[in-house]
């Protein structure tokens, strides 16, 4: 039945008074949104799989609720999507598109662009001239070909083909090479900034193509008013950067959080100032989003206040209001209009010259460079992805007329299949090289047993929480040798990869900073301290500190650091505890993530090195980074127990030792009769312990018990050698009580212990920190020392599954 627009109401009065909510404004787009949500993120879902980005998945989804679908039923499409509802949802749909659009402009950094390499800029200028060339090429194929393409001027519809045929979408291309583990690596460089570069030309582009389109429109041709659009746009651009820049810079250092509250007012006039700049560029002939995309280009990117204004309505905008710009789109697009041989060649023939003119020329230009033929390839098949800004381009073609139906599917089809091959071609063509896994160095021991006195120590040292780092830079610190080796540390931040395109841009942006993690931490005096700190110790004699990035899936996180571990050829990986103590004065625990703790295990079973695991309880954060002059007293504890793990805990105090601001004890349980028998372990109680995991893993190698017995009486009697330790033996009548004895004494910053993967009859094992690890954490005990649980690198060990008697 079909509905007056003007009578049109934005609420009913209910069903109990006879009323249809879908006959009604508000209740009808609160309806399309439901349903629009729910289709993309399904189809994300069945998507994420083949490691695509979302966009795809909406898109698909806008074309699935589109006519070319479920719009095949008449009576659904008439009574979800009636025509008298499209100007509504396209309304909001353009609402968010205006403020996504002033998103990517706060992501796109112009000096970087400037300072691009040569290889950059050659790169996104061949990614741009062949494709728009070969643009206008299938542009004329088109017009002789397609009913009614011939209606539109040569001039807009030229340079419309040539646009969306050249263009790179920007926050697509940088989703899919974090997907890919390539946005950190000199490949992912390349592509980012060629990309940028892409992105803002493309723009530039964008408006001559409507401003010639609406100097033919209106039933008149003047070419003076493309001239007029033209010099209004480029003043509007001039004003932007000469009057705004100044005025955002004002309000960015107004806007310096103190204790993580920022003015409202600046956050309301920034928002504002982006309606008010989509009002002025669409009042002088260009579209609105153009005025969004150059407002977020001028506001400065130093500082905090760009990610201020991005923590605060990304996730609306993106996560809600965009879906449905990709649904109005779909609702434009009917695949059916494609009918015929012919019309199916042309798709074929689009596509095949979109992917050759972007992959050739990238190809050509890279190699010219002395880039290898692979990541040429790769280059020009990345430099191919198509997305949102692609979709933009067809909808306001479609919109000046410029596009008719047909022609306008044809396109969107060539959008999605480019970008949905992306992902598998790279994956196919492009594997990095990781190299032959390197086997020196893997252990703590293997330093000591060399026969330079000058061997090099690699620690790398994981962070994903700025709470990790004034403990990590003490116990770094206390490692730092004196005599014996020179330190060399490697900082991984560890970021998530989540939907949020923004952390992903914002990371990249700043990985050639010193400390690039820092930007996204907790901003504030705590921020600043940090940062301090850590520049600052980067600079102290002989120790030498690189800094590098992980952007992964928390599934896949333990391949970067595995990976890095391996290249970088590290002796110990530091890994912070998933659990951390909130000093608040009254010990409240806090759990991080338990995907943070899947992550650490990953880690302890793959790592090519040995690693540790710190249960931060504020070591470090009395007296952060003790010098080697400093009269600053941290207490350290040794618990041995003997076996690998424990002696590799040996070699590191040992080494922490030597720190003069450190004062090391060693506490060796032994039994009774003073022998160390292995034969079967002593059960533990409940009351005992409060283990997470009842299931423990062994090692099922056998073991020597008589040379494990020399080995561990080697290692004391070396580590007893070394000055201004103390010994102390305890007799292991009850290991367990005595441990709690001394977590709970007060007497010391530190405990470091040995995780135990062999049977041993003093304890059994947790499959995470080992058991006497998993006692000192539990929050029951009322223990205050921070404890590191280390497990030494052995090769291939295989485990077993075997029950504990609690």
């Amino acid at each position: 039945m079909p509905v007056n627009i003007t009578s049109i109401k934005t609420s009913s009065n209910g069903a109990w008074q006879g009323d249809n909510p879908l006959d009604y404004a508000f209740p009808l787009l609160i309806v399309q949104t439901v349903l629009i949500l729910v289709v993309s993120r399904f189809l994300a879902f069945c998507f994420k799989p083949l490691r695509q980005p979302k966009v795809i998945a909406e898109i698909v989804g806008g074309i699935l609720l589109g006519p070319s679908a479920f719009g095949r039923n008449k009576k659904y499409l008439h009574r979800i999507f009636p025509a008298w509802s499209a100007p509504i949802l396209e309304s909001v749909a353009s609402i968010g598109l205006l403020f996504f659009l002033f998103l990517v402009g706060l992501e796109l950094n112009l000096s970087s662009i400037r300072r691009g390499s040569k290889r950059a800029v050659g790169i996104a200028l061949a990614g741009i001239s062949l494709p728009f060339i070969c643009g206008i090429g299938i542009a004329f194929v088109l017009r002789k070909t397609i009913d009614g393409a011939d209606k539109v001027g040569y001039g807009q519809f030229l340079v419309f083909m040539g646009v969306a045929l050249s263009i790179t979408a920007f926050p697509v291309l940088a989703r899919i090479l974090a997907e890919l583990k390539l946005l950190t690596t000199q490949l992912g460089e390349i592509a980012m900034a060629a990309a940028a570069l892409n992105d803002v030309a493309a723009w530039i582009l964008l408006a001559l193509a409507v401003a010639l389109a609406d100097g033919n429109t209106g039933g008149h041709k003047n070419p003076l008013v493309s001239v007029w659009v033209l010099l209004s746009g480029a003043a509007f651009v001039t004003f932007m950067f000469v009057i705004m820049r100044p005025a955002m810079k004002w309000v960015a250092r107004r806007c310096v959080p103190q204790q993580d509250a920022v003015d409202e007012a600046y956050i309301c006039l920034t928002l504002a100032g982006v309606l008010v700049s989509g009002f002025v560029t669409d009042l002088i002939g260009i579209h609105s989003i153009f005025g969004a995309f150059v407002f977020g280009l001028a506001i400065p990117k130093s500082g905090n206040f760009a990610g201020i204004l991005i923590e605060r309505i990304e996730d609306f905008v993106a996560g809600l209001l965009l879906p449905l710009y990709f649904a109005a789109s779909g609702l434009k697009t009917d695949v059916a209009k494609i009918r015929g041989a012919e019309a199916w060649g042309l798709l074929a023939l689009v596509i095949s010259t979109a992917c050759a003119g972007k992959i050739l020329g990238t190809f050509a230009v890279a190699m010219m460079f002395m880039i290898p033929v692979r990541e040429s390839l790769t280059l020009g098949v990345l430099m191919n992805t198509k997305g949102l800004v692609e979709l933009i381009v067809l909808n306001i073609g479609k919109e000046k007329k410029v596009l008719n139906d047909e022609t306008f599917a044809i396109l969107v089809l060539m959008a999605l299949f480019t970008t949905f091959i992306t992902t598998p071609t790279v994956m196919t063509i492009y594997r990095p090289a990781r190299g032959i896994p390197t086997r020196t160095h893997r252990k703590l021991r293997d330093l000591t047993t060399t026969d330079g006195s000058k061997d090099e120590l690699r620690i790398l040292a994981c962070v994903h929480d700025p709470r990790n780092v004034p403990s990590i830079i003490t116990l770094i610190e206390a490692t730092r040798s004196t005599t014996n080796s020179i330190l060399k540390l490697f900082v991984m931040h560890l970021v998530e990869l989540t939907e949020r395109s923004s952390s992903i841009i914002m990371v990249h942006r700043v990985r050639r900073n010193g400390f690039p993690f820092f930007n996204r931490f907790r901003r504030g005096e705590c921020h600043d301290r940090v940062a301090q700190a850590f520049q600052g110790y980067s600079q102290l004699g002989r120790v030498m500190v690189r800094p590098t990035t992980a952007i992964s899936a928390m599934s896949t996180m333990h391949e970067d650091i595995c990976h890095v571990a391996d290249d970088k050829r590290i002796t110990l990986i530091i890994l912070p505890f998933h659990v951390q103590w909130r000093d608040e004065g009254d010990g409240l625990v806090e759990n991080v993530s338990q995907s943070w703790r899947a992550v650490n295990q990953k880690v302890l079973k793959d790592a090519p090195c040995s690693v540790a695991v710190l249960v931060d309880r504020g070591f470090g954060s009395e007296t952060q980074n003790p010098g080697p002059n400093s009269s600053v007293t941290h207490r350290v504890c040794i618990i041995f127990l003997g076996g690998p793990d424990d002696r590799e805990a040996l070699e590191l105090g040992g080494r922490i030792a030597e720190h003069p601001a450190v004062k090391v004890t060693l506490i060796r349980f032994v039994e009774k009769n003073g022998k160390e028998s292995k034969d079967e372990m002593l059960p533990l109680s409940p009351a005992q312990t409060e283990c997470s995991d009842q299931t423990y893993s062994f090692s099922t190698t056998k073991m020597n018990c008589e040379k494990e017995r020399k080995l561990d009486e080697t290692a004391v009697a070396e580590f007893r050698k070394c000055g201004g330790v103390d010994y102390k033996e305890e007799v292991a009548s009850n290991v367990i009580e005595g441990v709690l004895t001394i977590g709970q004494s007060r007497d010391y910053d530190l405990i470091v212990v040995g995780k135990g993967r062999f049977k041993s009859n003093m304890v059994a094992e947790d499959a995470e920190l080992g058991p006497i690890g998993d006692i000192l954490t539990s929050s029951a005990h009322g223990i205050v020392s921070s404890v590191l649980v280390i497990q030494q690198h052995a090769g291939e060990a295989p485990e077993s599954k075997v029950r504990s008697r609690v």
